[in-house]
């Protein structure tokens, strides 16, 4: 039974593959600040810890074989891009992959998988929102949007420096918007799908929602179980990244809330405002994931949306019935 680590096991993406890892017979354990928000986490042991300090990833890197380090301090554009959070964001999540790589360096660990982001491309190449530019080979010159793609290109570049020096193996994923059930939905460091989502779920017919900007900007987005699959499909490889994971059906987001309110079965006025944007369009590259892997997402944007719009609906309802009930 191979021995796993799973740092950010408490999150969104790490509780779901944590889930998955367990599935396929691995021995897992977990480590975040806080467990699972929304469901028991499926790890055989879990850690609340905290992995800026070295003895605490030391302790969670005893006995593993493969880490998956998916800690880091994040959240959606509405976190990410005031700069208020930089100096965080930045010491934050460098010190978590420093710590994981030189504690599990002596500890002996010899395989990682580390989840970088689509914000390590350069800004300069994604102005025209119908034209972005984000093949794997486009991410130099560097010019990232935010401290956040720049503290991931760093540790992008720490990871392989390991893997030439100390001889680990390494895997490395750049994830485009990753959206699904049981991740963020409220308090700031939700993205777009969840945000819209909530949204479109707590008004009433012909009301009326926000969105930031003029809504012509562009991403794409990908469900969690094709980021899980495309996660375990680079770690079995022998392909060492970086990779874009993530689809290819891009979409504005005025777009993104018409499929909200057609899935609600809801006519509601958008109300554009000014808000943190970040880049004007981004879209995955799928040709390097498919050469190397043999592989690439399939499952629609709407069919996902559609999964998540219920969960968030059902969220929204036990919120505002917990509410009423201690008014």
């Amino acid at each position: 039974m191979k021995r796993v680590l799973v740092t950010g096991a408490g999150g969104f993406i790490g509780s779901h593959l944590a889930r998955r890892l367990k599935s396929e017979g691995c021995w897992v354990r977990g480590i975040d600040l806080k467990r699972p928000e929304f469901s028991a986490t499926a790890c055989d042991e879990f850690t609340v810890g905290d992995l800026r300090d070295f003895s605490t990833a030391a302790q969670a890197l005893v006995g593993i074989e493969d880490v998956y380090q998916l800690a880091a301090d994040m959240g959606g554009a509405g976190y990410i891009f005031t700069g208020e959070h930089d100096a965080a964001v930045m010491h934050n999540s460098a010190t978590i992959n420093l710590n994981i790589l030189e504690a599990g360096r002596k500890a002996g660990v010899r395989r990682y998988f580390y989840s970088s982001s689509a914000c390590i491309y350069p800004e300069r190449n994604q102005l025209d929102p119908d034209n972005p530019i984000c093949s794997e080979d486009s991410a130099y010159p560097a010019a990232p949007d935010s401290e956040y793609g720049w503290e991931k290109l760093f540790s992008e570049r720490l990871y392989f420096a390991y893997a030439r020096n100390y001889g680990i193996e390494v895997h490395v994923a750049r994830f485009h918007n990753i959206f699904g059930p049981e991740g963020t939905w409220c308090g700031g460091k939700e993205k777009a799908p969840a945000a819209i989502c909530r949204k479109v779920a707590e008004v009433g017919n012909d009301g009326e929602i926000e969105i930031w900007g003029d809504g012509k900007q562009t991403r794409s987005f990908l469900y969690i179980d094709e980021c899980v699959e495309g996660v375990r499909r680079l770690m079995e490889s022998n392909f060492a990244g970086p990779v874009n994971i993530g689809s290819e059906e891009m979409v504005t987001i005025n777009q993104l809330a018409e499929y909200a309110m057609k899935i609600a079965g809801k006519k509601l006025k958008i109300r554009h405002i000014p808000g943190p944007l970040g880049v004007r369009g981004r879209n995955s590259d799928n040709r390097l994931i498919s050469e190397k892997l043999g592989w690439a997402p399939s499952s629609s944007l709407y069919s996902g949306l559609e999964t998540t719009y219920r969960w968030i609906e059902k969220q929204v309802e036990a919120n505002k019935t917990a509410q009423a009930s201690i008014a």
